[in-house]
């Protein structure tokens, strides 16, 4: 009996001696996804969860696990609100244990995020949230963007307009996303002039007065005149736009970047329109595209849209992270392994930029074709404009 109480002794303290970073690295791998499943960026945050969950599919092979732990999500809805998301991502990682996160869907979310992620030493891959303060001044190291920045959108769409006899007036929202996406479209312009910036409130539905002050500033000045559109959300200005017939009354074109399909029904009425696209499902072509594409038609009988693929890329980030550290999700692994890292995604090749951990990724210049065929304006391709041919500013002072 004595033999075996000892037995039992020498046992008990083997489990209790086994350190618990150990015992985390064999269970569930725990990961929270913030996004604004409800408000104004819904549809923006449904295809984000439905490309992250078919991304972590894709690169799991089917099995949503890695190196034998299972891939676990957590959905926390934000309701496109900072203070909620701040509240539930410290949540998350406090109490709920979670591995890592991922998200937000809007910028002004994702900038009280950021100082959640480095408190608590969790990694944020940020999907789809714009702003160049994300991976700018406000960036930590725990920090890592599969989405776009506003240079990168502004880079793309500074090379489609960007000639001396340009004069530009922009419209966009009153927020992080909309303001930043000025500033880096403003600083990208090397020959092109804007003559006017009008910022309105993110949910406005009445855009009567901002494009009127739109419209004075250009209507009078020479050689080619553009409105340059910067908006996300359910009322996007195109419609408004459209009415005007600006074109024949003052030789204005509107430009603008891609956009979610349903707004770019409006693009329609814009046919010859050339801008710059994140992603447009029938332009890149890749395996992952094509089986993206495919199981996308399988399972909603409609095309993947602008950020079901982002979500996918995050996904395919993920895995192949946890594939390079054997599974292992402890933070200083995981920025180890993903700093630099290149990994596939939709739009084919990604890397993690080390300075800033932005990825670096192609973008697609367009021009808009009304096609009978479909509901929307459809965007063809121009050309490929590659992460080497944008500098992409390195904005973070750390």
């Amino acid at each position: 009996m004595n033999i075996l109480r000892l037995l039992l002794a020498v046992a008990a303290t083997a489990v209790a001696a086994v350190p618990p970073s150990v015992s985390a690295q064999t269970g569930d791998i725990r990961i929270a996804h913030i996004y604004s499943r409800t408000g104004p960026l819904e549809a923006y945050a449904k295809q984000t969860q439905t490309g992250l969950m078919m991304g972590l599919d894709y690169a799991t092979g089917g099995t949503m696990a890695v190196n034998g732990r299972k891939i676990v999500i957590l959905e926390k809805d934000d309701q496109g609100k900072p203070d909620v998301g701040k509240s539930l991502l410290a949540a998350a990682y406090g109490d709920e244990k979670v591995d890592f996160a991922v998200g937000p869907t809007s910028s002004a979310v994702a900038l009280a995020l950021l100082p959640v992620a480095e408190e608590y030493k969790k990694v944020l891959i940020v999907e789809p949230a714009v702003a160049d303060a994300i991976t700018g001044d406000k960036w930590n190291k725990y920090i890592f963007r599969t989405g776009r920045n506003s240079s990168q959108d502004a880079l793309s769409n500074a090379a489609v307009a960007d000639f001396a006899d340009v004069s530009i007036a922009t419209l966009a929202q009153d927020y992080a996303f909309g303001r930043d996406g000025i500033k880096a479209f403003k600083e990208a312009l090397k020959k092109a002039k804007v003559v006017h910036e009008e910022y309105l409130p993110p949910n406005t539905s009445d855009f009567t007065a901002g494009i009127q002050r739109v419209v004075d500033a250009l209507k009078d000045k020479p050689g080619r005149k553009y409105i340059s559109v910067v908006w996300a959300g359910a009322t996007p200005p195109y419609n408004a736009l459209a009415a005007l017939n600006l074109k024949q009354r003052f030789g204005i074109d509107v430009a603008s970047g891609g956009n979610i399909l349903p707004a770019m029904v409006a693009y329609k009425q814009f046919p010859g329109m050339e801008g710059a696209a994140y992603y447009y499902f029938g332009i890149p072509k890749n395996p992952a595209n094509e089986w993206l594409v495919a199981n996308h038609y399988k399972q909603f009988k409609t095309p993947p849209d602008f950020f079901t693929a982002g979500g996918m890329s995050a996904g395919m980030a993920i895995v192949a992270a946890l594939k390079r550290t054997g599974g292992d999700t402890k933070s200083d692994k995981l920025i180890a392994a993903m700093e630099g890292m290149s990994f596939e995604t939709p739009k084919g090749k990604m890397t993690f930029r080390k300075e800033d951990h932005q990825a670096m990724q192609s973008m697609y210049h367009f021009r808009i074709k009304n096609d009978p065929a479909f509901a929307w304006g459809v965007p063809e391709l121009v050309r490929e404009i590659k992460p080497e041919e944008m500098n992409v500013p390195i904005r973070n002072k750390r």
